[in-house]
């Protein structure tokens, strides 16, 4: 009988020691995968207006987006997800231009591009988005320094564009 008992016990031992195979990696999410029907609201027209303007400061300099492409992206649960990974937030951020790049691995093709509206800052770091649909949309706008030398940044922002009216966004 005691041999018997140790026999279980030692094997009860062993077992808990026998390695165990890792599950595999989850399936991809439908954040990570591109549609373009979660994309298809924002090409249709509309009457909203996004009209924006930089007023960054860094250590007391200001900085501006003067002659720069501002890009408007449409927020999918894609672009969301996206700009959690480039930027570390879905809402706002500010990050160096090298830090967004370095976070681009296996960026979006030209099926997310052609989604992507843009326009030029103008001289008083101003911007304006015109004939857009209802829904949400994140600003994205490269600064540099008025006066000296630095990294540029990058700064975001997730805007909503309703009922037709004219949003104001101050990028900050």
């Amino acid at each position: 009988m005691k041999r018997l008992l140790l026999l279980a016990v030692s094997a009860a031992t062993l077992s808990a020691c026998a390695t165990v195979t890792p599950a595999p990696p989850p399936p991809p999410t439908a954040a990570n995968t591109f549609k373009a029907d979660d994309f298809a609201w924002s090409v249709g027209a509309g009457s909203n207006v996004i009209l924006g303007k930089v007023a960054y400061q860094l250590d007391g300099k200001a900085w501006t987006c003067a002659g720069a492409a501002v890009g408007l992206t449409p927020d999918t649960p894609y672009s969301r997800a996206r700009m959690a990974r480039l930027y570390g937030s879905p809402d706002k951020a500010v990050r160096t231009v090298s830090e967004v790049r370095s976070r681009q691995v296996g960026e979006a093709g030209a099926d997310y591009s052609r989604y992507v509206r843009s326009v030029r800052c103008d001289a008083k770091g101003g911007f304006a988005f015109q004939g857009l649909p209802d829904g949400a949309w994140f600003v994205i706008a490269p600064v540099k320094p008025v006066a000296g030398e630095a990294e540029g940044r990058v700064i975001m922002q997730r805007v909503e564009a309703r009922g037709g009216k004219t949003r104001s966004v101050t990028l900050s």
